[in-house]
């Protein structure tokens, strides 16, 4: 399968201090597995080497107006929301964590459903004539695989990055990959890079699903 930049969005699902920092108020739940995969690093290696080769660059946040009174509680993750005091827009916790390295060329979505593909990134991708989206960030079976399905159903290719992606456990995030290996590819950040780093008309990246 090729992987032509060109026409290539990565897009980096809620790495906002409240899902991936030490202290945010998902930490309880999906700290653990972020720091013991490196998955803040990862995810920046992966939109380092996106940047270089030429593709666009996308981040996307949850967030809500401070009263929440812009959320739908229709789910129980998002019920849980105002119980916690999480994610209030403006903030420090529901912004994008440093560690990522974001770049002013970078796109940042914000959207407040469980799912990402909002209309705006609709325009986005569109716009920019991207056909192949790879996905890495939190929660691997929850946001990253509600806009992963939204993609594929919209006709997106795409390509989930397991190594850098995480779920509350390995059990959960491993269910949810083997899930989404029936409608995406699942791929690794080196055979990613490597891709990237081919000649135009040969890149690829092997299908492991």
């Amino acid at each position: 399968m090729e992987l032509d930049p060109r026409t290539t969005a990565i897009v980096a699902v809620h790495c906002q201090g409240d899902v991936v920092g030490p202290n945010g108020a998902l930490a309880g739940a999906f700290y653990e597995q972020v720091q013991l995969r490196n998955i803040v690093g990862r995810i920046a290696d992966l939109l380092d080497a996106g940047r270089e080769a030429g593709c666009t660059t996308i981040f996307t946040r949850i967030a809500f107006a401070p009263d929440y009174s812009d959320l739908l509680a229709n789910s129980p993750i998002l019920a849980d929301i105002p119980v916690l005091g999480c994610m209030k827009d403006g903030s420090e916790a529901a912004k994008i964590v440093d560690d990522v390295r974001m770049q002013p060329t970078d796109i940042v979505l914000t959207h407040q459903r469980v799912g990402g593909f909002t209309e705006r990134m609709s325009l986005e991708l569109t716009a920019r004539g991207i056909t192949t989206i790879l996905f890495c960030g939190v929660a691997t079976n929850v946001s990253l695989e509600s806009t992963a399905r939204a993609a594929t159903d919209l006709g997106y290719r795409v390509v989930v990055v397991e190594d850098a992606c995480s779920a509350a456990t390995l059990e959960i995030h491993n269910a949810a990959v083997a899930s989404l290996g029936a409608l995406a590819t699942i791929t690794t950040i080196d055979e990613v890079t490597g891709a990237l780093k081919k000649p135009a008309g040969l890149r690829s990246v092997h299908q492991t699903n």
